[in-house]
């Protein structure tokens, strides 16, 4: 529905404007006007991106910890899928019912992972019409940027696929077990931000800039994969060392006898 309501606008949106996505758009412009200090477009953006990435916060530590979650369920997950080969009906429908008792059993639910992706489509979309559509923005200026035209000399496009790259090359680090799909979104979602962002609206390009360096930094921060690593090495350390201390103390108990 967002992307139907700000793909259908085409006239300029003023303070009164009646459609209510209109006045969502309005209000969105309003702000980043307020937060524009001495006039520049282009801080306001970069605050109302460090504003809203903020306002995000508890809602990403959630989706974080059903990732983890999700990745240290991999291999129980695995195990049903292994018990219930089957294609047909009844095989089915056990998997189903065995993995979501396995993700109630651990607090896990899989569909967290997209909430931070879908409270922030209805943002990005809003701030692109508010770029395009009210008179005050888009006239913005900021550094060699003219706010509501493509960047000339592309590098916000660089910038955004480069951050894009590492949030999601830190995360595929911290999981266990690579698959090719997350390989694969890893390498293709800059190429698609990069090609994408060479005909949008620089500002639009600016806030996904701002917010993907913040997502990367937001990783290092709460979920940082090489000390996740280390924690997964050393918990694996720590289950040999018992396997051979529990060998070493059978073949003690054999010599006694």
């Amino acid at each position: 529905m967002v992307l139907v309501l700000s793909g259908c606008g085409r006239s300029d949106i003023t303070a009164s404007s009646s459609g209510l996505w209109d006045k969502f758009v309005y209000i969105f412009a309003e702000i980043i006007r307020f937060l524009s200090l001495n006039g520049s477009t282009g801080i306001g953006i970069i605050l109302f991106t460090l504003l809203i990435r903020i306002a995000l916060l508890p809602l990403m530590h959630m989706q974080i910890k059903s990732s983890r979650t999700m990745q240290d369920l991999q291999p129980e997950i695995k195990k049903i899928q292994a018990k219930y080969p089957g294609k047909d009906a009844e095989s089915r429908r056990l998997l189903s019912e065995e993995t979501q008792a396995l993700y109630s059993e651990h607090n896990a639910n899989p569909m967290i992972g997209c909430l931070p992706l879908l409270v922030q489509m209805p943002i990005l979309m809003a701030l692109y019409q508010a770029l395009t559509r009210v008179d005050f923005l888009r006239s913005g200026h900021f550094l060699w940027l003219d706010i509501a035209k493509p960047d000339p000399y592309f590098i916000l496009p660089v910038l955004a696929a480069l951050f894009t790259f590492l949030s999601s090359w830190l995360n595929m680090k911290s999981m266990p077990e690579k698959n090719t799909m997350t390989t694969t979104m890893t390498y293709f979602m800059p190429l698609f931000i990069l090609f994408t962002s060479l005909n949008l609206a620089s500002g639009v390009t600016l806030y996904w800039t701002v917010s993907n360096a913040f997502q990367v930094f937001q990783t290092l921060l709460l979920n940082n994969p090489f000390k996740i690593e280390e924690e997964r090495k050393a918990k694996e350390q720590s289950e040999k060392d018992k396997v051979k201390a529990r060998e070493k103390a059978i073949k003690k108990a054999k010599k006694k006898k």
